[in-house]
């Protein structure tokens, strides 16, 4: 990324929880309408660098952050919560769904961080609600209760919810989890098409290194906190990194512009 100013970035970022160092010296930077997926194996640190982007990790008396941080021109480690909110969305991996709340008025708090405190949702917020719930095609269940939602339907309307935020940076936590293949493909090509229309950068945290190598321009992996891998998904996929650091007998095929990464049993390769 020499030489491509920086939309996120982080240098020796150290992320310390008691005496545990759960990120340890991260470099990272992304160029803006880039899409960077995260990958390692549980406990290597995703979500928290993700949860760090998103100013949700702050200095406290069980945890310490070190480093340098810039998101869309902010320090997510001091700006004002409302301030990351109007720039960064994350979807989480398990979202929190209100009981009672319809679709239209889920994807509506997303206008949270634009709308001034005691106020109601103006017009023009009305208007974006309504633009997302199109581009999303969320139309036929906008009156419905979010808890009536099937899993693919929740994704999108989760999606949505933070689409409605206008961010220049997307977060996106384990996007696809628990969802079959198709719908999979639905969310992730809903993402990029929005990325493509709007210049939105993603940084996504998955586990599944087939979706994550086809979908991203960038790879950033992980192993126990540290940066073991970065760059195109052909030379950080290999068969002998994912081995060494997932523990893991793959085999790693590539056709044209697509990557698939197969597990092999023993004997069988």
């Amino acid at each position: 990324m020499t030489g491509v100013e920086a939309h996120v970035s982080c240098v020796g970022l150290q992320v310390l929880r008691g005496e545990v160092a759960v990120l340890e010296g991260v470099n990272l930077t992304v160029a803006q309408g880039e899409w960077v997926s995260v990958v390692g194996p549980n406990g290597a640190g995703k979500t928290t660098l993700l949860h760090v982007l998103a100013g949700l990790i702050q200095p406290g008396k069980d945890t310490r952050l070190t480093g340098a941080v810039r998101v869309a021109g902010l320090d997510p480690l001091g700006a004002r919560r409302p301030q990351i909110a109007a720039v960064v969305a994350l979807m989480p991996q398990r979202p929190t769904v209100p009981e009672g709340v319809s679709v239209t008025e889920l994807i509506t708090l997303g206008r949270t961080p634009h709308i001034p405190r005691f106020a109601m949702p103006s017009a023009a917020d009305r208007d974006v609600v309504r633009d997302v719930i199109d581009r999303l095609e969320l139309g036929d269940v906008a009156d419905r209760l979010v808890t009536e939602l099937s899993g693919g339907e929740l994704q999108r309307v989760v999606l949505a919810r933070a689409l409605a935020q206008q961010p220049s940076v997307l977060i996106l936590d384990e996007p696809t989890s628990a969802l079959d293949v198709g719908h999979q493909q639905q969310v992730l090509e809903l993402v990029d098409r929005m990325r493509s229309a709007d210049g939105i950068t993603v940084i996504a945290a998955m586990h599944d290194l087939t979706l994550a190598g086809q979908y991203a321009d960038r790879m950033v992996m992980l192993r126990s906190g540290r940066v073991v891998a970065d760059g195109a998904p052909a030379e950080v996929l290999t068969a002998q990194r994912i081995a060494d650091v997932y523990d893991a007998r793959v085999e790693v095929v590539q056709r044209g512009a697509n990557i698939a990464v197969l597990p092999v049993r023993d004997g069988t390769r």
